[in-house]
This record gives structure tokens, C-alpha cells and sequence, in this order.
């Protein structure tokens, strides 16, 4: 069995890496009632804690491997830290990448000198191209998590935060895609404090890693979310999915809205932005306190380590984290209320909203006997959205809270305006699709037999996902082909036809 203590200890990355800082974040230990600190692996020069594993692998190779070069399968940062090792070493690079990944990481890879070649939708596909490529070329494979002497260079920040936090410590908080981070800061803290809980995040659409320590095997996921592309992995590794197994004491899951909330709260203590992987352990840290205090024993005062891992951000996904960062902090909820067509009803609605700031309203007459209004209200707590709700009713206003509706959040804020008499025979579909040019092209030229489209709506989010809602009117007598067309897309979809907003709304 491989000795991670000595083999971290021993680790080469300080020729690339910096002892990154250990803040506490003020504003953010405030609200939890802890004090979080953040290790800012943010900082080194690749924007993400990977130079130290790649590094470390890559100075361990033997000459005659380095002079013929080196490839890697990677979403973008350990790309960057294979791209900077091979340039300090002086060997060849190449590097393959998913198609969805940032436009930013695929510039900051060939900045320094590393050859890109795009594959595939995900980092399983990019692997199993890379490794064609590696036969093919004689290059020697550089993994970015499934390794000892990467899973020992990702430990050496372990190392440091025992150096740099010598009193006590509850729970150091990793993000989880392959493994290799916290595979080597479980190693390493159980080595030498076992009191310290070592906890990993994930998202609920990439959680392969959790999946596989509640099955007791490695589970291959179909399908993997992009927006935290860092961690979107299908199948994690052997050593990895062991050493987790072994060390971890649980793995935390949290959606996108709470790593929005989680980038936000970042950038407040910090004024520093994280990409989505570089935020989860945050986003994990925040939910664990948050159950605890629904618990016998709520946590306080106590040390919570986050490794704030990356921040290779694309700029244009912005735009969708501002908009997410308010419900996933629980201070926006969102309703959809049926008010009576009658004189005084929407003042006296209005006045139940009270001083709440109101962050959406939507009216639209509907019928000569009611109306819908699709409000969103800013909120203190997590459990006030049911408190409003349950007002409203009982006040008369029939409600629906969609605070945690995908559809909703999603298309209908942006669609709220009436039913149309000519789509009684409507079915209604939600696709994502890898956002690239020209995929939203090529999905409506796969739908086949060509149906009426009642309804679409697309709205670039900013993110690696485009979503669009559809509306097809189809003939009975098509319904197998439809079901056909629907099981070869290749495309995750949600069927929304019985969603109660939509009927209420569109």
C-alpha cells in the first residue's frame, strides 16, 4: 500500500505552487454562527489548486519519458497545471479537452504552450480519446486525479493548512469530481489529526463519487452536469473511490443555486470570484451548518476549513450566477397566485405582500373570473416561503410556491402572459444541450417527423448548458414517433406537460 504521509511530505510543487493563504472569511462566519476560513487555491498562478499533483507527477517521470512528452484528458485546470509543469520541464504537452469546456481555460492552456485538441462532451469522453492518443503518439499519461503522485501533490494542502491552523479544527470541506483533492487531504489529516472531519461536496447532477461509496463499487453516471464542469465527471477513480472509502467521513450534495449562493458569498469577503468547482466546498459547508441547526446539537463557534479550489470562471456565466445566487441564499421566493377578477382583490393582495421588497411581478388577465400574478419577494429564511404561501391562501388567493421549481426559475418568469386557445393539444418539453454554436441547430433538425412548435422559448444563461422549453403539437397517431425521437436526441429532457404552473400560466 502506497505511504501518502512520506509520499506528500517528499512531494515536489513548490518549483510551481505557493503556500496559498488560509482566510477567514468574516462576513460569512457572521451568518453561520463559525468561523469559516477559505484556503485560497484560487490564488496560484492557474487559478486552481492542480499545478500541485501535475507537477509533482510529471517531476517524478524518468528523462527519456519527459523528452518524448506528456498528455492529459482534462475540463481546463488541470490542463493549465499539466501546460505549466511541461513548460517548466521542458516537454511536450498535449491536452485533451470536452467541447463544452470555458473558452478561458482553453486560452489560458495554450498560453502556455500546451496543444489542444477538443473531444467529446465531458472529461470521460475527453479521456477515452486520450488515451487512443497516448498509444498512438507514445506519450506518457498524466492523470488528473487517479494517481499517487498527483493524489500526493493535491495533499501537500493538507500539509499546510495543519501548519498554518494549529488549534482545533471541526470539518475541512473538499469539492469531489475524480477524487484526487480530497483523496490526498483525507490521507494526509487522518495520518496526522483523525479528530478533523474530512467532508465532500458535490453537485446532485454529478455526485458519482457518492453514488459509488453508497453502492460499495465505482458507479458510471449516463450523464454529468456541466455548470460545475471542474467536478462533472462520470467515473471516478480506482485509488481515488478507495482512499474516500477509507478516510472520508461523508460526502455533502448541494444543486446549483446553492453554489451560485456559495460564489456570491465568496466575492463578498473576498471581492475574489470563483468558478462553480472552486465553490462547492463553500456551498457544503454552509449546508452542513444549516443542518445542524435543524438538529438536537447546532454547531457554533467552531473552525470550518473550505478549500476554495479554483476560479477559472467564465465571464458570461455571470449572468446566470446573479440570478440563482438570491434563491439559492434562500432571500427569494418565487409564487404564482390566482386572484379574483373583482374590484379591491389585487390591492388587497398587494397589501398581504406588505413591506417584503419584491423582486418579480407578473400580471396577466386571464378570464373574466380570475386573474395570475407570478410574484417573487425577497425573503430572510428558508422556511418563510411557506409562511407567505400559506398566508395568501388563507386570505383567499389560491398559491402555488415555486421557490424550488426548475420550470418556473428557469422559463415561465420570462414567459408569464396568458393561454393560447390554439394550443389545447400542446405537450411541453424541457432539453438541455451542451451550449455551443450551432447545437440548438442541430436539435431542431433531429426532430423528426417535423411537429408545429406552439411554444419555444431559449434564453442564453450564461452558462455550458443552453435550456429551452418547447411546445409540440402532435397527432395521436405520432405519439411512437415521438417517444422515438425523445429516446435518440441524446439530450436530458424533463417532460412538463401535467406541471401545474404551466397550465396555470401558458
Amino acid at each position: 500500500m502506497t505511504d501518502y504521509l512520506k509520499k506528500i511530505l517528499t512531494a515536489r510543487v513548490y518549483d510551481v505552487a505557493i503556500e496559498s493563504p488560509l482566510d477567514l472569511a468574516p462576513l460569512l462566519s457572521e451568518r453561520m454562527n463559525n468561523r469559516i476560513y477559505f484556503k485560497r487555491e484560487d490564488m496560484q498562478s492557474v487559478f486552481s489548486f492542480k499545478l500541485r499533483g501535475a507537477y509533482n507527477k510529471m517531476a517524478h517521470l524518468p528523462l527519456v519519458q519527459l523528452k518524448r512528452g506528456v498528455i492529459c484528458a482534462s475540463a481546463g485546470n488541470h490542463a493549465q497545471g499539466v501546460a505549466l509543469a511541461a513548460s517548466r520541464l521542458g516537454c511536450r504537452a498535449l491536452i485533451v479537452m470536452p467541447t463544452t469546456t470555458p473558452k478561458v481555460k482553453i486560452d489560458a492552456v495554450a498560453a502556455r504552450g500546451g496543444e489542444v485538441v477538443l473531444f467529446g462532451e465531458s472529461y470521460s469522453d475527453a479521456y477515452q480519446h486520450a488515451l487512443i492518443l497516448e498509444k498512438k503518439l507514445k506519450l506518457t499519461f498524466v492523470h488528473p486525479f487517479d494517481d499517487p503522485d498527483v493524489i500526493a501533490g493535491q495533499g501537500t494542502i493538507a500539509m499546510e493548512i495543519l501548519r498554518q491552523h494549529a488549534g482545533p479544527i471541526h470539518a475541512i470541506f473538499v469539492a469531489i469530481g475524480g477524487g484526487g483533492l480530497i483523496a490526498g487531504i483525507a490521507a494526509y489529516v487522518k495520518a496526522v489529526r483523525p479528530e478533523i472531519k474530512v467532508i465532500g461536496v458535490q453537485t446532485n447532477d454529478s455526485d458519482a463519487m457518492a453514488r459509488s461509496i453508497k453502492a460499495g463499487r465505482r458507479v458510471t453516471l449516463t450523464d454529468v452536469g456541466l455548470f460545475s464542469d471542474g467536478t462533472a465527471v462520470k467515473l471516478v477513480g480506482v485509488e481515488t473511490f478507495r482512499l474516500v472509502k477509507k478516510y472520508v467521513d461523508e460526502i455533502i450534495i448541494v444543486d446549483t443555486d446553492a453554489v451560485c449562493a456559495a460564489i456570491k458569498d465568496v466575492f463578498a469577503d473576498t471581492r475574489s470570484i470563483l468558478e462553480p468547482a472552486g465553490a462547492l466546498a463553500i456551498a457544503g459547508a454552509k449546508e452542513y451548518v444549516e443542518r445542524s441547526r435543524a438538529g438536537k446539537h447546532p454547531i457554533k463557534n467552531e473552525a470550518l476549513i473550505t478549500i476554495a479550489c479554483g476560479a477559472n470562471m467564465n465571464f458570461d456565466r455571470l449572468r446566470f450566477v446573479a440570478e440563482r445566487a438570491e434563491t439559492g441564499e434562500a432571500r427569494e421566493a418565487i409564487f404564482a397566485v390566482t386572484i379574483p377578477e373583482e374590484r379591491g382583490s389585487f390591492r388587497r393582495f398587494c397589501k398581504l405582500v406588505g413591506p417584503r421588497a419584491v423582486t418579480e411581478f407578473n400580471y396577466r388577465i386571464s378570464g373574466e373570473k380570475e386573474a395570475h400574478v407570478f410574484v417573487g419577494v425577497q425573503i430572510a429564511s428558508r422556511d418563510e416561503s411557506e409562511k407567505i404561501s400559506r398566508n395568501f391562501v388563507r386570505h383567499g388567493f389560491p398559491t402555488l410556491d415555486l421557490t424550488h421549481d426548475e420550470l418556473a426559475k428557469l422559463h415561465i418568469r420570462h414567459l408569464v402572459g396568458g393561454k393560447s386557445p390554439l394550443a389545447h393539444d400542446e405537450l411541453l418539453y424541457r432539453f438541455e444541450f451542451p451550449e455551443r454554436p450551432g447545437a440548438l441547430s442541430r436539435f431542431l433538425e433531429s426532430m423528426a417527423p417535423n411537429w408545429n412548435i406552439s411554444l419555444f422559448h431559449y434564453r442564453n444563461q450564461g452558462g455550458d448548458v443552453g435550456r429551452i422549453l418547447i411546445g409540440l403539437q402532435v397527432p395521436k397517431n405520432e405519439m411512437k414517433a415521438l417517444r422515438a425521437f425523445l429516446a435518440t436526441v441524446g439530450y436530458p429532457y424533463c417532460d412538463e406537460t401535467e406541471n401545474p404552473v404551466y397550465k396555470q400560466f401558458l
